[in-house]
């Protein structure tokens, strides 16, 4: 029989240790700084999560920090994410590159996009602008495919990258436009950009905010946005089905994630805020000068996104014969 004194001070000490879990149980999410994990400084991405984390930290008094990964397909921020505690306080703000290219073009992909995370949203979608060099006799999309049909050598085309949204996208206009395309790989969007303006290439599909200055200017001719929609910051341009190539379309998205078994209730305030955020006048007008439009949904629905993104992805990758050597 034990002592009346151990019964005592064991039942004080298991009283003790529910009273002092309970409050922290109790308190609403979250209680503490949050992290968003996201691509480079000054990166589409970066933007959107630095407008995000500003307003998410007004809402709930607590600081919300954006911490810059290497942009490189964001697979690094992912895979730092990806073993994050499921505590809600490390969100990812990810891409199509690292959540739908890049699990059917590395081996050694360090996180799983289904396995490793749970979806909070879809953020934001940004449609390419397909764009030639003023020499290219051409003023709309049916006259440019009439025209690299007759020329006898590939087209030069202008990537952001092998593997990359731009590289892919050029496959995938090639392939349906009937075409040869030579892809000639650039640092990034703005170099791109300076090989269609000087004619070094003749075409290429771009993020609209770094070429419609230059369309405006007649620096450059813009044939068709590629999206299933016109786009409401140059609401002359057409769409690729309109202009004559139906089914092209070429979008960079983000969404937001977090670690996998994140409880259910973290997931719901988030994606309820984020929304909630999203709607807003002030997001939606920095979204457009960014060249993109928000893009909300419910965890299903963007989970759903990522698996049929995927499986569209790898279809493309294996007609083109894409692969990371």
């Amino acid at each position: 029989m034990s002592h009346p004194s151990r019964r005592l001070f064991g039942g004080f000490v298991a009283t003790g240790i529910l009273a002092a879990v309970a409050p922290a149980l109790a308190q609403p999410y979250p209680v503490r700084h949050v992290r968003i994990i996201t691509a480079g400084a000054g990166t589409f991405h970066d933007i959107v999560a630095r407008a995000l984390a500003l307003r998410l930290g007004e809402r709930w008094g607590q600081a919300v920090i954006v911490e810059n990964q290497p942009a490189a397909g964001m697979t690094i921020g992912a895979a730092i994410a990806a073993k994050a505690q499921p505590d809600g306080y490390t969100l990812l703000l990810a891409d199509r590159s690292s959540l739908a290219v890049a699990p059917n073009l590395y081996r050694d992909l360090r996180y799983d996009p289904v396995k490793d995370f749970r979806p909070i949203t879809l953020v934001a979608r940004a449609p390419g602008l397909v764009v030639t060099h003023p020499s290219v006799p051409a003023t709309n999309l049916r006259e440019f495919i009439a025209y690299a049909r007759e020329q006898r050598e590939p087209v030069v085309y202008a990537s952001a990258g092998y593997g990359t949204v731009a590289h892919l996208s050029g496959e995938s206009f090639a392939q349906l436009a009937g075409i040869k395309i030579l892809p000639v790989q650039y640092k990034g969007g703005t170099a791109v950009a300076m090989a269609v303006l000087s004619g070094e290439a003749k075409v290429s599909i771009v993020s609209i905010p770094i070429v419609l200055p230059h369309v405006e200017a007649g620096r450059m001719r813009a044939l068709a946005i590629a999206s299933a929609h016109r786009f409401a910051g140059a609401p002359d341009i057409p769409t690729a089905a309109e202009a004559g190539l139906p089914g092209f379309e070429s979008e960079q998205w983000i969404g937001m994630l977090v670690p996998a078994k994140t409880p259910d209730a973290v997931v719901d305030k988030l994606n309820g805020d984020i929304i909630e955020i999203l709607r807003t006048a002030q997001l939606q007008d920095l979204l457009r000068t960014q060249g993109g439009e928000v893009a909300p949904s419910t965890p299903a629905e963007f989970a759903s996104f990522i698996t049929s993104e995927t499986v569209r992805l790898k279809r493309l990758l294996d007609t083109t014969g894409i692969r990371i050597e």
